[in-house]
């Protein structure tokens, strides 16, 4: 059994994810922290475990193992570096820093300690991302030239995000920084290391923080990816374009079409492929690796979690600048 404790309420995705702990057969929800001392024992209450005001005390404890962290993202470093130097194996809600000089202070630490870790990467797993990774062993797209992934709802235009969502001392971003993370980590997943990176955003409504928000990059081999999000979109299907010199693949949510010239029998037509399954919940990976005393499961380890902050990182200075920003 994997004794976890949920680290702060702050996002909006860690009800789900207690729920989920103390649903699951191999894991039991076993206290919570949160700095918001009149929230987190609110949230205790609910659940019907300990809370605990100071995060050392809760961490020192022999009866917890791992830790779900759903903090202000600008507190991460801070938080994830004791869990791990506590020896507690760590599942953070993604972006693991704002920074990837913050992230590599807790990949020191994790690697370190020798916890588990694991981020929150969801999309990774569906399965057209898992046929697309396929497809691209069985090199069906020959040279992937372009990818652009699109994930936006209504959050600000339909307001019915929390108005704390827009404090950048906590966010350290808006829609790029929030829901943006998936095509940037899927970007990421599909063309590797980045070489130069920009972004464009915008803030219709007003609010402190990016709304509306494109980032473009330049990978290694001259391939383009462009990750699309907002917080003013209505009606926007999660969408992700791989194309290359010898196939394509266009997905709307998990309906897809494929094309490949180096594939007998659809050279010449879209088809609509069999998809394998998807990958379970990073939740659930995450519990399983813990429980089996395994290291990070594929795609969602600590140096894919630094990726993705590198891509962020360098579009929030190429939009602040106006510039296009080099990888170093």
């Amino acid at each position: 059994m994997v004794r976890i404790a949920m680290l702060s309420k702050w996002h909006v995705h860690a009800p789900g994810y207690a729920y989920f702990v103390k649903g699951n057969e191999k894991a039991e929800l076993a206290a919570i922290w949160d700095d918001d001392k009149e929230r987190g024992e609110a949230w205790a209450k609910e659940m019907g475990c300990p809370f605990f005001a100071d995060l050392d005390e809760l961490l020192a404890r022999d009866d917890i193992d791992a830790v779900v962290c759903d903090a202000p993202t600008t507190m991460h470093k801070d938080v994830l570096i004791k869990a791990a130097k506590a020896g507690k194996h760590i599942f953070t809600e993604k972006a693991l820093c704002p920074t990837v000089a913050e992230c590599l202070e807790v990949k020191k630490a994790v690697e370190e300690a020798g916890v588990t870790f694991v981020i929150s990467y969801p999309q990774r797993g569906r399965p057209c991302i898992q046929f697309a990774k396929k497809m691209i062993e069985k090199n069906a797209f020959g040279k992937i030239t372009f990818v652009r992934v699109r994930d936006a709802h209504n959050g600000v235009s339909g307001n019915w995000l929390p108005e704390y969502w827009f404090n950048k001392d906590d966010a350290a971003g808006g829609a790029m920084m929030d829901l943006g993370c998936h095509p940037m980590y899927l970007l990421a997943y599909i063309l590797g290391k980045p070489k130069r990176v920009t972004g464009i955003y915008t803030a219709p409504y007003g609010k402190p923080v990016d709304e509306n928000a494109v980032a473009v990059a330049e990978f290694e081999g001259g391939a383009i990816g462009v990750a699309e999000t907002s917080f003013i979109s209505t009606f926007a299907p999660q969408t992700v374009e791989i194309i290359g010199t010898d196939g394509a693949m266009i997905a709307q949510g998990e309906d897809v079409q494929f094309k490949s010239s180096m594939l007998d029998g659809i050279k010449n037509w879209f088809i609509k492929p069999d998809l394998p399954e998807g990958k379970p919940s990073p939740l659930e990976q995450f519990i399983n690796a813990v429980a089996d005393g395994k290291g990070s499961p594929e795609g969602l380890g600590i140096d894919d979690a630094i990726a993705l902050t590198e891509l962020l990182e360098l579009s929030y200075i190429g939009n602040d600048n106006n510039k296009i920003v080099e990888v170093e």
